[in-house]
């Protein structure tokens, strides 16, 4: 497995964005499937200690992935994934909430826009993931609850449970 595989995490806060681009040493085939079949997801979307759960995944223009984050206690926390565009095994865009078990969004909190594009390259493959929220203010909560670390944490998951799924 390569060891040298890119990664960046930058926050811009004059456009208030997370940019991530993460290589992983599997084909893009693989690496689409990992991030759009729940049976995957569910194995390394969650930082550990938590797990995560897929209530539904309609993974469609208009469908919706409805999913908890479980702590080690057992405390659950909702969320929902709204499909906007997508282009297969090329890139997709949605918006991301807290929300119930029901799927009702939580106001209190802003949705996040993500927009995923996924390069093919020869012996590995590129997710590069554009996050937008509306301020400054939102964006800032967001790295002050850990999102840096707990999606880190989730895409080293990822890249070693690739590893177990090549074939």
């Amino acid at each position: 497995m390569k060891s040298n595989l890119l990664f960046d995490f930058t926050v811009n806060k004059e456009n208030n964005t997370i940019i991530v681009k993460r290589e992983f040493a599997a084909n893009l085939e693989l690496v689409w499937e990992a991030w759009t079949n729940p049976e995957i997801l569910d194995q390394w979307w969650a930082p550990l200690p938590y797990r995560n759960q897929t209530k539904v995944l309609d993974f469609r223009e208009g469908g919706a992935w409805l999913y908890a984050m479980i702590s080690p206690e057992n405390q659950t926390h909702w969320c929902r994934f709204d499909y906007e565009k997508i282009d297969v095994e090329k890139s997709y865009t949605g918006l991301d909430a807290f929300c119930d078990e029901a799927g009702n969004l939580n106001t209190d909190f802003s949705r996040m826009h993500w927009q995923n594009v996924f390069s093919n390259r020869a012996n590995s493959t590129v997710v590069s993931i554009t996050i937008t929220v509306d301020t400054l203010e939102t964006l800032e909560k967001i790295i002050e609850m850990g999102f840096r670390e707990g999606f880190t944490m989730g895409l080293n998951q990822l890249d070693a449970l690739l590893a177990t799924l090549k074939k």
